[in-house]
């Protein structure tokens, strides 16, 4: 036999059985579907946001302990902590923490709050703040700061003392940690409004000069910039400072005070900040808190500088729902329109006792049972 055919032999001993061919086909062609399904499923989680309820995939809280820190801006005390109370004893206390600056010295014990929750929840190194001055910064630097010492804390939170929760805590957890993004209300400045300082030039350059909400939702990372800057924050504190507001008691100072400079640093720090170390692309461009602003347009009248005031008739169920059905913000300066993909808002400010208190008796926040308003967290 020639070597030719003894080959031809050999070979045709060694084929395999259609039959087997089969199974290892089928073994291949199920592998490649679980693999696909792992990553397929893994994409889903990644891109999945708050609900079914708005078309979103929901995901297992339990598999996850990453924690939240709630980073509480006050002057002194909490005034809405009956509210803020029950919203976190419906929460599993391993997915949030709790930080509150407030003035020096101010210590949250029994004798100021009856929700254990912010029992000694206070910096020890807190600043005394001004309104539009550089002082607000300094004090969110020293919230992030504190925050980041725990290392299970990836989502920071800011709310001022008259901020509520328009959601339960699971939804907004869900809410939240379903992106991989900060929301950071950031846009470029009115520039009838001459906030930008000539003398931050070229420190900071006009063309990344921003402007936004101060209460913003920093991922980890983020939150690193802001607490651990070094070089933006001097130019602010020096040449960003708020002008006085006019009072006509003082007669010509005062009209004299008018020509000065004016700038609102927290207004302006953390946009600007995260646009000047390139990362605004990184960013949701826009606030998860509302603020309903008066819309005066009187020059000298001092209401322009603040948010309306929710009072108990204006908390009603159907304003509320008016706030949680907003999806989308349009920014005029920019004629740019931000798209939530869902609820835009999951906090609300400014309101006051009264309205806090009809948004925790409407349920908004969990279950409401006034006997059980303050209790001790378990």
């Amino acid at each position: 036999m020639t070597a030719k055919k003894r080959f031809a032999a050999v070979a045709s001993r060694r084929q395999i059985p259609p039959f087997v061919s089969k199974f290892v086909i089928s073994l291949l062609v199920l592998f490649c579907f679980v693999v696909f399904f792992g990553l397929f499923s893994q994409f889903k989680l990644q891109s999945s946001s708050v609900s079914t309820e708005f078309g979103f995939d929901e995901f297992r809280l339990e598999d996850y302990r990453m924690k939240i820190a709630f980073l509480f801006l006050v002057r002194d005390n909490l005034p809405l902590d009956f509210l803020w109370h029950n919203f976190f004893k419906n929460a599993d206390p391993e997915n949030f923490t709790i930080y509150i600056h407030s003035k020096p010295g101010f210590v949250f014990d029994e004798s100021v709050t009856r929700s254990a929750f912010f029992y000694n929840r206070q910096l020890k190194n807190s600043v005394e703040v001004g309104w539009g001055k550089p002082t607000m910064i300094e004090a969110e630097k020293l919230l992030f700061k504190a925050a980041l010492e725990d290392t299970n804390n990836q989502i920071f939170i800011l709310l001022s003392d008259s901020c509520v929760p328009l959601y339960n805590f699971s939804y907004i957890y869900r809410y939240i940690m379903s992106s991989p993004r900060s929301f950071v209300d950031s846009f470029i400045d009115d520039a009838t409004e001459k906030r930008y300082n000539p003398e931050m030039s070229p420190d900071i350059p006009e063309d990344k000069w921003r402007k936004g909400s101060q209460w913003i939702t920093l991922v980890r990372r983020h939150a690193e910039v802001v607490a651990y800057d070094h070089v933006v924050f001097p130019i602010f504190n020096k040449h960003c400072k708020r002008r006085p507001l006019l009072d006509l008691s003082k007669g010509n100072e005062s009209l004299k005070e008018q020509q000065q400079h004016n700038c609102i640093p927290d207004e302006h720090y953390v946009p600007t900040l995260l646009e000047m170390r390139g990362i605004e692309g990184e960013l949701l461009r826009r606030t998860l808190t509302y603020s309903l602003w008066n819309q005066s347009t009187e020059t000298m009248n001092t209401l322009a500088w603040h948010p309306v005031t929710f009072g108990y008739t204006s908390a009603s169920q159907k304003n509320i729902q008016a706030i949680k059905d907003i999806d989308r913000v349009y920014f005029k300066s920019e004629n740019r329109t931000e798209w939530c993909g869902g609820p835009c808002y999951l906090f609300a400010r400014k309101f006051s006792r009264g309205a806090a208190m009809r948004v925790l008796t409407n349920g908004l926040v969990g279950p409401y049972d006034p006997k059980t308003v303050f209790l001790d967290p378990t």
